[in-house]
C-alpha cells in the first residue's frame, strides 16, 4: 500500500485543474474593483451548471429515444435540482455594492449576458428555437456553429412528443397534444413514469422563468432601467423574455383539467 500523499498517481487539484481554475478569474479593471472578482465566479460557475444541464439534457433525449422514460427522468431531476442552484445564486451578485459595480461595468461593452452561448443552447435544445439569435453570434465562429447545430438537431420537446405519439397518444397538433397531457393528468396511475416526465418537464420550464424574473430583479436593484452593456434595453429587454415557455402545450393542459368520477 502506498503511503498517502507521497508520489501520488493522482490527487484531487490534478484530478478537478484546480491550479488552472483558479486562474481563469482575470479582471478587466484598473485599480481592481474588489466586486469584479464575484462577479467572473458567478458567470463562470453558471456556465458550468449550464454544460451539465446540456449534458443531462442530451442524456434523456438520447434515453427517450430509447424508450427508457425512468432513466431520462432520473436526468431531469438533476436539472431542475441544478436550476434551483441557479436562481438561489443571482442573490449572490446582489451583495455588490451598487457603485462597486459601476467601477468596472463600463469595461464589458460590448459584453453581455445575451451573448451566453451555452444557455441560449439550452433554450433550443429545450424547444425555444429563434433564429434571430443566430445572427447575434456570427462574430463568434465557435458559438454560431454550436448554435446553428442546435438549432438543427432535435429538441427535448421533440424527443416528448416523440415517445407518446409511439404510446399511442395523438400528438399530431398542439391540440391534441394538450389532450394527450390531460390525460395523463387526470390518470396519472395509468402511467407512472409519463406523469413524472410531464411534471419534470414543467418544473424545468418553471425554473428557468423563475431565473429570468430573478435576474431581472436583481438587474433593476444594482442598475436601474441603464441600458444593457451589449446595446440591449437592460432590465426592460429582460421583462421581455418572461412569458418564454418550452412546453406551451403542458401549461395550457392544467386550463382543461377537470375532476373525473372515481
Amino acid at each position: 500500500m502506498k503511503e498517502y500523499g507521497k508520489n501520488p498517481e493522482l490527487s484531487y487539484n490534478s484530478y478537478l485543474k484546480v491550479p488552472e481554475l483558479i486562474k481563469l478569474q482575470e479582471t478587466l479593471s484598473e485599480p481592481t474593483s474588489h466586486d469584479e472578482h464575484l462577479f467572473i465566479i458567478i458567470h463562470q460557475t453558471y456556465e458550468l451548471w449550464f454544460k451539465q444541464i446540456l449534458h443531462e439534457v442530451d442524456a434523456s433525449i438520447g434515453w427517450l429515444g430509447e424508450g427508457r422514460i425512468f432513466r431520462a427522468n432520473h436526468a431531469l431531476r438533476a436539472v431542475t435540482a441544478i436550476e434551483k442552484v441557479l436562481v438561489s445564486q443571482i442573490h449572490i451578485l446582489e451583495s455588490m455594492a451598487q457603485i462597486g459595480f459601476l467601477e468596472f461595468r463600463d469595461r464589458l461593452n460590448p459584453a453581455s449576458g445575451f451573448q451566453s452561448m451555452q444557455f441560449r443552447e439550452l433554450e433550443f435544445v429545450s424547444g425555444a428555437k429563434d433564429e434571430k439569435i443566430l445572427n447575434f453570434f456570427k462574430f463568434d465562429e465557435f458559438a454560431h456553429q454550436r448554435l446553428i447545430e442546435r438549432f438543427n438537431s432535435p429538441t427535448l420537446a421533440d424527443a416528448v412528443w416523440k415517445i407518446l405519439g409511439e404510446k399511442g397518444y395523438d400528438v399530431s397538433t398542439e391540440e391534441n397534444r394538450v389532450k394527450t397531457i390531460v390525460q395523463i393528468l387526470t390518470h396519472p396511475e395509468d402511467d407512472h413514469d409519463l406523469f413524472i416526465l410531464q411534471d419534470l418537464l414543467i418544473e424545468h420550464d418553471e425554473n428557468i422563468a423563475l431565473w429570468r424574473y430573478h435576474h431581472v430583479l436583481m438587474v433593476e436593484r444594482m442598475l436601474g432601467m441603464k441600458r444593457g452593456t451589449g446595446g440591449s434595453e437592460g432590465a426592460g429587454y429582460l421583462r421581455t423574455t418572461l412569458s418564454k415557455k418550452f412546453f406551451p402545450e403542458i401549461w395550457e393542459a392544467r386550463t382543461h383539467l377537470q375532476l373525473v368520477g372515481n
